[in-house]
């Protein structure tokens, strides 16, 4: 076979065990960007290569098809919770190309989207995101804006109104404490992490919500900068990573700073330390909400006398949990 003759072959990719044809339309001069016209062009255009890169997501998204429809619809400037209306809508050249080199590199740099994009989203409320901390996502967001304060039924805080004092550990971003200020509306939020370029980050965000007079930043580790205050609640997402896992973390994660998931050996270090001091730091009636991850088994066997209360959401199941501050045995000093 000649040169030529092999230059018209399809170039061939293994893809879950199938032979995949991909047409060489790149090396004759053919892009996606030209070769696509549609928003539904794009969207399937970008679960292909996804699926064919084998990508891995859990950065706000769970399958090829919610990240294509969040890069495209992101990319174009367009609301990232309605698809349909926009799935016909013809593109410029210039949309085109750029929506064609998003998909691009978020295959061949696994960065993830949220970098790539520089904002994401919890339960519709939108965070500035990049390389200085970890994406925005917890279950906690979740839990926030989903009944579990002041709905109807069982609630952990019947009265969000009452709720005066309220602290982030481990904010990153500041994404929990802006939704924690959105939830408590009388609530002055504190908000800590170790790292100053996360606070950087998660200070632009509060600006840029509008909440600078009710969220503070604090430099530290966990309680160290909060001299003696005490809180109504104390949200916390804190690293819960353990050592086998970081050692194994896909590409993608390896982007995020590995100060916001190592938790030591089991994941639970720093767990730990939060169950020790919290209590100094909770009001009479307060209570700690925190995200764990896997280690709901390790914790229920080494706190027999802790009961904690899990808490289920739509994407995990007993990953974040409850205690008061009477669970906790915050003792007379409260007040």
């Amino acid at each position: 076979m000649s040169q030529e003759d092999d230059a018209a072959q399809p170039s061939c990719i293994p893809w879950r065990g199938v032979l995949l044809l991909r047409p060489r339309f790149e090396e004759a001069g053919v892009t996606a960007a030209d070769d696509l016209r549609t928003v539904r062009d794009f969207v399937r255009y970008a679960v292909s290569r996804f699926n064919a890169a084998e990508i891995v997501f859990g950065h706000g998204t769970t399958t090829a098809l919610d990240e294509a429809a969040f890069i495209v619809l992101e990319g174009l400037h367009l609301p990232v919770d309605a698809l349909d209306p926009w799935l016909d809508a013809r593109l410029t050249r210039a949309e085109r190309a750029r929506l064609a080199e998003l998909i691009e590199e978020r295959c061949t740099s696994r960065k993830p989207a949220a970098y790539l994009l520089g904002r994401t989203y919890i339960r519709g409320v939108p965070f500035r995101s990049d390389e200085r901390a970890i994406v925005p996502r917890s279950f906690i967001g979740e839990l926030l804006a989903g009944g579990l304060f002041g709905g109807e039924g069982f609630s952990l805080v019947p009265d969000p109104d009452a709720v005066e004092r309220v602290l982030d550990l481990c904010t990153g971003g500041g994404s929990l404490a802006i939704l924690a200020a959105l939830t408590f509306p009388n609530a002055e939020v504190d908000a800590v992490d170790l790292s100053p370029a996360a606070l950087s980050l998660a200070r632009e965000n509060v600006t840029e919500h509008g909440l600078a007079d009710r969220i503070a930043l604090f430099e530290g580790d966990l309680f160290a900068p909060l001299k003696g205050r005490r809180y109504d609640l104390i949200i916390t997402n804190p690293p819960y990573v353990d050592a086998e896992a970081m050692a194994a973390l896909p590409a993608e994660y390896r982007h995020e700073p590995s100060l916001a998931f190592a938790g030591g050996p089991d994941g639970l270090d720093i767990v730990r330390r939060i169950l020790a001091e919290a209590p100094a730091h909770l009001a009479r009636a307060g209570g700690l909400i925190c995200e764990i991850g896997t280690g709901r088994e390790i914790l229920d066997e080494e706190y027999p006398h802790l009961p904690f209360l899990w808490l289920d959401t739509e994407d995990s199941e007993g990953e974040v949990f409850w205690l008061t501050a009477r669970d906790l045995g915050a003792g007379k000093d409260l007040r």
